[in-house]
């Protein structure tokens, strides 16, 4: 009789023993995996938020202020030029006044094009309409009499004796190489409109 106690309670005891086993295999096995996962979210979550960063593509620039302004300032000039000159086309009847008009339209919209797609790569966001001084400045364009080809002549002196003295101001502190090259490209133009600009305004 006691012998068979004994091995009833030896086959208990073997048995409780493999069940504590059992449990402790699987509780390692879940520490690790919760470890992992936690680990695994954490990465998984710095390189999101590192990707969502820099991808955003329009609201974050590493553009130095003064590049950014220069930039901004660049791109209402040459939407300024533009809208003045396509007022003079329909306006105008002067030949040399509309063939001026539409150089200006022509030049000026492909510099903006370009400027456009620099600023994308930059992350900075341009301005797509006149600001209040320019919009003013067309607005008593658009209501001038017989004097029209005169005030735009006189206009377009003095809106590029302006943009040449900004870039060549800029062309000695801009940082950024692209906007630089793109300076450097755009104001021979500039002078160019301006000599002919004063021409137009002579015989006006």
């Amino acid at each position: 009789m006691r012998q068979r106690t004994f091995i009833l309670l030896t086959a208990a005891s073997l048995v409780l023993t493999a069940a504590g086993c059992v449990r402790e295999t699987p509780d390692q096995d879940m520490v690790a995996a919760t470890e992992t996962t936690v680990t695994s979210g954490t990465s998984t979550t710095g390189t999101l938020s590192a990707t969502t960063t820099g991808s955003t593509g329009g609201s974050v620039s590493a553009m130095s202020p003064a590049d950014k302004e220069f930039v901004i300032q660049a791109a209402y000039t040459g939407i300024g030029e533009v809208s003045l000159s396509q007022a003079a086309l329909s306006r105008s009847e002067n030949a040399q006044v509309k063939s001026f008009a539409q150089r200006m339209v022509t030049d000026h919209g492909r510099g903006n094009e370009e400027l456009q797609k620099l600023a994308t790569v930059k992350g900075l966001a341009l301005p797509t309409a006149l600001d209040d001084a320019r919009s003013e400045t067309l607005d008593a364009l658009r209501a001038a009499g017989r004097d029209f080809d005169a005030r735009y002549a006189a206009q377009m002196v003095a809106d590029h004796e302006k943009a040449v003295a900004e870039f060549e101001n800029a062309e000695r502190s801009v940082q950024d190489p692209d906007v630089k090259a793109w300076l450097s490209r755009t104001l021979p133009v500039l002078r160019e409109h301006l000599g002919h600009a004063r021409q137009l305004a002579v015989h006006r």
